[in-house]
């Protein structure tokens, strides 16, 4: 640092001494003037506290706070390659983009992975492909207790509330949506004014800070949740558990971020910190969970309503099946949010190290709800880095019915991967409340590319499954999926996974699920 101090230093005198004698003497004034400011600035350096470089070498110190804060577009823009950014990679990114502006989104001279690596996976294609169907395939959404089943997309909008989201994000998405016929999910942070102008299908999210539909003390209104949930553009209701993101704990809009419009949305005071705790307080028990699923469906006027969880135990899961089993009633859809997803900010320590992955979580799932005969009533949605056809054929031949995209969407409307959503200073306008920062995303123009994204990226996945020889969803099966184990061996998810049979845990649960089984009840989360 101090012989780099000494070459800059002599660089900047000659330079200086050069500029003087080209322009005049007059200039020696504006060099002192600097001069006198850098002595000030290394004065200040030397006797402040908070940072240890400065002490040691003044003024140039700064020229690492400086380079520090660029990395992050140095790193994304100049040094990262193709395959290997995150939490999207350039590819990735490029699909959204390139698909949301109406190009193909191809590419030249072949795959820059290494195809032969442990992890590597890959679908199998069939030697008789079949003809791509002319509509893709639907997924109705609504078991025998809904009176008003929903046709739902294979990719939708996935939960992104108002707040996180700023009001021109929202309008584009819900455009975007009503243009394609696809589903938004509101988010948790209740149901908007920009939510409802376009009229795009809305799966209204309810999280544990009942936003929305909420008593003055915090707690589920079922009155204001009727009236607000009845209405026509509201097809779908979602109750919260968990995210992907940071499971197990709520969040904290800060007081200075709850303006006029979040707080009519939320049902909250004005200027006051608006806290999402981590835990419901209208069920303690998987029965009572269930219970209160079909509480909301009735109340809804008996649409579909499900939950969203990222999947924490085996044991989770099989107590609520055995909930709905024992209560006779079972929820529409369980959404399956895997610890990889996550559109806003949450601790690194969630971030990194909660939460099941969505393969795991979609597996554990499918399976238990196979295995207690409850498959067939209840489709399951999957959450969790959903960028491409290939991302939704995948999660489809692991046991999903459907996908919901958060982050691909942003994308879509023009989000750059900036990853500083939280700090109101989003650059493209997508993540902040600043009404000069919003003005930067057209809701005209970003509401084709959100529309444009969605129809090719599920007319890509259509594509893939006809390559396979599948012109149904349904004809998807676990077997199709391979995956390396190293580089020379490879396993399908049908040999690397076991496969429950339709109600095997209810007569003779096999051994790698009887401890678990034994384990959950439907009175407690606890383990027993």
């Amino acid at each position: 640092m101090g012989r780099f101090l000494a070459i800059t230093s002599v660089l900047a005198v000659i330079a200086a001494l050069g500029w003087v004698a080209t322009v005049g003497p007059w200039a020696w004034w504006v060099i002192g003037a600097i001069i006198a400011a850098i002595v000030v600035l290394g004065i200040y350096d030397l006797v402040q506290t908070k940072h240890a470089i400065l002490r040691n070498y003044p003024v140039a110190g700064h020229l690492r706070f400086l380079l520090e804060s660029l990395r992050p577009e140095l790193q994304q823009y100049f040094i990262e390659r193709n395959w290997d950014g995150k939490p999207f990679d350039r590819d990735a990114r490029s699909i959204v983009y390139e698909r949301s502006k109406g190009i193909h989104g191809e590419k030249a001279f072949g795959t820059e992975r290494d195809v032969n690596a442990a992890g590597y996976e890959y679908l199998v294609h069939s030697t008789a492909p079949v003809p791509q169907p002319t509509q893709p395939p639907r997924v109705m959404v609504g078991g025998p207790d809904c009176s008003q089943p929903y046709s739902m997309s294979l990719l939708n909008v996935s939960a992104m509330s108002f707040g996180a989201l700023s009001p021109n994000a929202v309008r584009a998405l819900n455009r975007g949506a009503q243009m394609g016929g696809f589903a938004h999910d509101t988010g948790e942070g209740g149901i908007s004014p920009y939510h409802r102008e376009n009229g795009g299908d809305l799966i209204w999210e309810v999280g544990s800070g009942y936003f929305g539909t909420r008593t003055s003390d915090g707690r589920f209104d079922p009155a204001q949740f009727a009236d607000q949930s009845r209405d026509d553009q509201i097809k779908c209701v979602s109750l919260k558990l968990s995210q992907g993101a940071k499971p197990g704990i709520g969040g904290v809009l800060p007081a200075a971020k709850v303006n006029a419009e979040i707080a009519r949305a939320r049902g909250v005071p004005q200027g006051e910190k608006c806290v999402s705790p981590a835990a419901h307080t209208v069920f303690t028990t998987p029965t009572e969970l269930i219970e209160f699923i079909a509480k909301m469906r009735d109340l809804s006027g008996g649409k579909p309503t499900g939950f969203k969880l990222c999947v924490g135990s085996r044991t989770d899961v099989l107590a609520i099946c055995k909930a709905i089993i024992e209560v006779g009633t079972a929820p529409d859809f369980i959404i399956v949010d895997g610890s990889e997803g996550g559109t806003g900010a949450a601790p690194l320590e969630f971030e990194d190290h909660m939460g099941t992955p969505l393969t795991d979580g979609l597996l554990t799932v499918h399976n238990a709800l196979v295995g207690t005969g409850l498959r067939d009533r209840i489709r399951i949605g999957a959450s969790g880095k959903i960028a491409a056809g290939n991302d939704i054929v995948k999660r489809l031949a692991q046991g999903a019915d459907y996908t919901n995209s958060a982050r691909a969407m942003m994308m879509a409307v023009g989000c750059i991967q900036a990853q500083i959503c939280h700090t109101g200073l989003c650059p493209v306008g997508v993540t902040t409340q600043d009404p000069r920062r919003q003005r930067a995303l057209h809701v005209g123009d970003k509401s084709e590319r959100v529309r444009n994204y969605q129809q090719a990226t599920v007319e890509q996945a259509v594509q893939i499954m006809a390559s396979m020889g599948v012109s149904d969803p349904r004809g998807l099966n676990p077997a199709m999926l391979q995956r390396n184990i190293g580089r020379n061996d490879r396993r399908s998810y049908a040999e690397l996974y076991d496969w429950l049979e339709p109600g095997e845990l209810l007569s003779q649960p096999p051994q790698a699920w009887s401890q678990d089984w034994a384990r959950a009840s439907s009175g407690s989360f606890q383990p027993a």
